[in-house]
């Protein structure tokens, strides 16, 4: 290893000596930088190098060759001044970008596998224009045929920067071909091929030939000779057929034709559309994307070709809702494009996206299709008046009566969900008609929505609001029915579910100490039923954290007790009593340290995997207990703990 990292620093002396011949770094500079280089040279040479090595190598060559071109202008500046020549090239201006392709071909080499690194390396090599990236990218495609990202940078670099239409055109064919998959292979492939076509276009017009031709019948002798003179401004043609017309030109034996570029490009989207929708018949995003660029793109016929595709979607994606919002939102955005942005034209653009929603909820009665329709007029509504308000009007529409309409229509055709009805009490609620929503939401929760968590959420929240905003001191008919109600509710799911509407209830009658005795006891009989929470919610816990924060450790002690003797209590349950018993034993109870171990001990029987409950068992015998405690604390978690990871987590029980 040491001869190999000598050797590669011996043939870095020729580079180092001409930064110190041409004063660029200092001799201590210099010394320095072979410092760093021999620890990188050591690092990369250890059996398992980390592609993080290789990326600080890099990092540290870059800033050293960017110090070094700054240090290299002010130099020149100064013999510039003083009247000499200009200085000349020499090794070191070679050897540092040298370096850093030497480094990333040992990185990829290595991390063959590691994409990021490979684009760095493309993306270094088309900067520094070093002559590397068209090997690069060779190998790049050779190890990832799969990544569609590969075949579009090297087809994009083929095409933009190295000017070759062929290659970028045979790369992506092949992308394709290993890839058929990739939408957005097939949207960058047709967008590659009418960015060709509008350079030919393009260079025909500078030329001075007809617009929608290829030839022209009368020459200008003048114009030919500009041409001839300036023939390297313009793209390269690898089209035999474009040679022959150029020629046929020159001889005036063309005669003039129709928009080719047009036609051409027509024809090219066609047969393009017809492969991608054979290889991703049922993507909607590859159709969109590829409207967008018929859209953009001035070519002939182009109406012909959009009405064939929105008829081609309309018939595979007429069932889907993303197709009817897709279609009622670019109706309206076409609309608008066309005519401007005047309130007659936003009235019509309103009405028009509603009368395709009212289409498409009567062909998709979906909950997502009426979710997408609420959704587009609430935001009609925000654009326009910047909230919801019950004056708010959208360009003349009411499009508050015409959202309540679609929310009443979802339910009439069964299509409303639990998500959608919290939409229609909260819109209701926001336009300030409390009493509509309070009895939408008593409504719902008594059918269809007997056990939907977030609508009860709603309709207690409205409950708990109106009796509060009443009267400061509530009344005993008051607590009974909201009682009720939780109740109702509570009894019919489990725990977990309803934490929500545990957590309200808890925080309601807190100060209720009646109500907040028969809570207590719903919850002791449901966790009987269906057990405590590992993690998470912990209703228990919760309870016995109230208790010890309004009647003391004591009643906190009594309460967590009751739980503890109910099955499967749950670890959160645990760790509020150890945490009860730690504060009465630092108060000086020694009772309590004997039932901090025994929780802890009745814990590690159900959790003996848990390395953090071990952790806090060992803590608790170091600060309370002994040291042989202690020991034999982490000799057991050493014996118990099974996963390798957790035993190396287990080595810090200090």
């Amino acid at each position: 290893m040491a001869d190999v990292v000598q050797y590669k620093l011996e043939r870095m002396v020729k580079e180092l000596d001409d930064l110190d011949r041409r004063n660029l770094f200092s001799k201590l500079e210099i010394s320095e930088i072979v410092k760093q280089r021999r620890k990188f040279e050591y690092r990369l040479k250890r059996p398992s190098p980390l592609i993080q090595d290789y990326l600080n190598y890099i990092d540290y060559e870059k800033n050293l060759d960017t110090l070094r071109i700054l240090r290299r202008k002010a130099v020149s500046r100064e013999l510039k001044d003083k009247g000499n020549k200009r200085m000349k090239k020499s090794v070191s201006d070679y050897s540092g970008i040298r370096r850093i392709v030497d480094i990333y071909k040992l990185a990829t080499n290595r991390f063959k596998g590691h994409l990021d690194i490979w684009f760095q390396y493309l993306e270094f090599c088309r900067q520094k224009r070093n002559g590397h990236l068209k090997k690069a990218l060779a190998q790049v495609v050779r190890f990832h045929p799969k990544v569609p990202g590969v075949w579009i940078y090297a087809a994009a670099w083929e095409f933009d920067t190295n000017l070759n239409v062929a290659s970028a055109r045979a790369l992506m064919h092949a992308g394709l071909r290993a890839c058929p998959t990739s939408v957005d292979l097939w949207v960058e492939y047709i967008r590659m091929e009418l960015t060709y076509l509008n350079k030919l276009k393009a260079r025909k017009v500078a030329l001075g030939e007809d617009e929608g031709t290829l030839s022209r019948e009368d020459h200008d002798p003048a114009d030919e000779q500009w041409r001839d003179e300036n023939k390297e401004l313009f793209m390269a043609l690898n089209d035999k057929k474009d040679k022959d017309e150029a020629s046929d030109t020159r001889n005036g034996e063309v005669e003039k034709k129709s928009d080719l570029f047009g036609e051409q490009g027509l024809s090219i989207l066609e047969t393009v559309y017809s492969n991608a929708i054979k290889a991703l018949p049922s993507d909607f995003s590859l159709r969109t994307r590829l409207l967008e660029i018929l859209e953009a793109t001035e070519l002939a016929h182009s109406e012909e070709m959009k009405n064939k595709i929105l008829a081609d979607m309309r018939r595979d994606f007429s069932k889907e809702p993303e197709y009817w919002d897709w279609l009622a939102k670019s109706e309206a955005v076409q609309l608008q494009n066309t005519h401007g942005m005047s309130g007659d034209i936003s009235l019509k653009k309103l009405q028009k996206a509603i009368q395709i929603y009212e289409e498409a909820v009567e062909f998709v009665p979906s909950d997502l299709m009426f979710k997408h329709y609420t959704k587009f007029l609430m935001d009609a509504i925000v654009q326009q008046n910047g909230k919801i308000g019950s004056s708010a009007l959208a360009n003349g529409v009411d499009s508050i009566s015409q959202i309540i309409m679609v929310y009443e229509k979802a339910e009439r055709m069964d299509c409303l969900t639990e998500d959608l009805s919290c939409q229609h009490v909260t819109f209701l609620m926001e336009l300030g008609r409390s009493d509509e929503a309070r009895k939408l939401a008593e409504r719902l929760c008594s059918g269809k929505f007997l056990d939907a968590v977030r609508l009860w959420d709603l309709r207690l929240s409205m409950e708990i609001r109106c009796i509060t905003e009443k009267s400061h001191s509530l009344s005993k008919i008051d607590l009974a029915v909201v009682f009720e109600l939780f109740k109702s509710i509570l009894m019919r799911i489990s725990v977990t579910e309803a934490q929500s509407l545990w957590l309200m209830a808890l925080k309601f009658f807190g100060d209720q100490r009646r109500y907040f005795n028969k809570l207590v006891e719903m919850s002791l009989g449901l966790l009987a039923k269906y057990g405590g929470s590992d993690d998470g919610f912990s209703l228990s816990s919760a309870i016995v954290k109230i208790y010890l924060q309004k009647d003391g450790i004591q009643s906190a002690r009594e309460v967590y007790k009751r739980y503890l003797a109910l099955p499967h209590p749950g670890l959160a349950l645990y760790r509020s009593g150890i945490e009860v018993e730690q504060n009465l034993a630092s108060a000086g109870d020694k009772s309590s340290l004997v039932e901090v171990k025994r929780l802890f001990e009745s814990a590690l029987a159900t959790y003996d995997q848990d390395v953090s409950l071990w952790q806090d068992y060992h803590n608790m015998e170091i600060k309370m207990g002994t040291s042989e405690a202690a020991a034999a604390v982490h000799w057991r978690a050493r014996k118990m703990l099974k996963d390798n990871a957790a035993l190396l987590t287990s080595e810090s029980l200090s």
